[in-house]
């Protein structure tokens, strides 16, 4: 019984690898009872030269097939010191399963709340480090042999943050846009869970201000790694295509380590 659920434990991890992409959450989830750490190192240069750097470790869970919750903090060091500024708690449901031999769909919509001390000198909204607020959206991910799809929409909206005032001219409230593609490059075939997966992905990233109009787009290619089916590691490059918004970075480097310890909470 502990080799057949060690087994459909890899066949499911390997399943669903392609679709671990780098800056977006697929509409799969991680495995059951399993627990995951992640860490995210995100250095965000800045127009006037340098770099901000902000780390983002985060707790995962898999509550079962359908439910997974995360709890992220936000650190930065903008104040000289790697100092914390908030954290957020996330969570997504995965509502609706299409499964055939080679491929499969999924629907899922997720949350996040978050409350953050950071002092905000940008327009776009983002609740996942910088801004307090809530996020609500849906999700749709495709996966076809070894090529995975996903695209997402979703509501942001930020509240003033400790110390901080919105502009007047500013939007407090935005949509967000997102496709992802990702396509597994190694191997060509499995024989063993130890074997090292090799992931390429391209990621489309947009936000619209709901108040006055303003937007931006944002294209990230990454690689990815992953190691003996429980460790992953990710590099991408976020550069921005264009924008009419004040942003204090446009373009950044993000490494990102995970682990996933499975059947921890059966």
């Amino acid at each position: 019984m502990k080799y057949f659920v060690i087994l459909v434990s890899f066949l499911s991890f390997q399943i669903h690898a392609q679709e671990l992409f780098v800056m977006t959450e697929p509409a799969s989830n991680m495995p059951t009872a399993s627990i995951g750490v992640r860490d995210m190192s995100l250095f965000a240069f800045k127009k006037t030269g340098g770099y901000n750097y902000h780390n983002m470790p985060e707790l995962m869970w898999g509550v079962n097939k359908d439910w997974m919750v995360h709890a992220s903090a936000f650190l930065s060091d903008k104040q000289g010191d790697l100092m914390l500024e908030g954290g957020s708690l996330y969570a997504k449901y995965r509502f609706f399963s299409v499964d055939d031999l080679h491929s499969h769909f999924r629907l899922a919509a997720y949350g996040r709340i978050s409350t953050s001390n950071a002092e905000i000198h940008q327009e776009d909204i983002e609740t996942m480090g910088m801004n307090s607020g809530y996020e609500i959206g849906t999700v749709a991910t495709q996966l076809i042999n070894k090529t995975a799809l996903s695209a997402s929409i979703s509501y942001e909206r930020a509240f003033n943050n400790q110390g901080n005032i919105f502009p007047d001219e500013w939007s407090n409230s935005a949509m967000n846009y997102t496709f992802s593609v990702g396509q597994l490059m190694y191997p060509k075939k499995y024989t063993n869970f130890k074997q090292t997966n090799i992931n390429a992905m391209l990621e489309l990233l947009g936000q619209r201000l709901n108040q006055n109009g303003k937007s931006y787009l944002d294209v990230v290619p990454s690689i990815q790694f992953i190691v003996n089916s429980q460790a992953r590691i990710d590099l991408a490059y976020r550069r921005q295509i264009y924008s009419d918004m004040e942003r204090i970075s446009a373009n950044s480097i993000l490494l990102k380590l995970e682990y996933t310890f499975f059947n921890v909470t059966n």
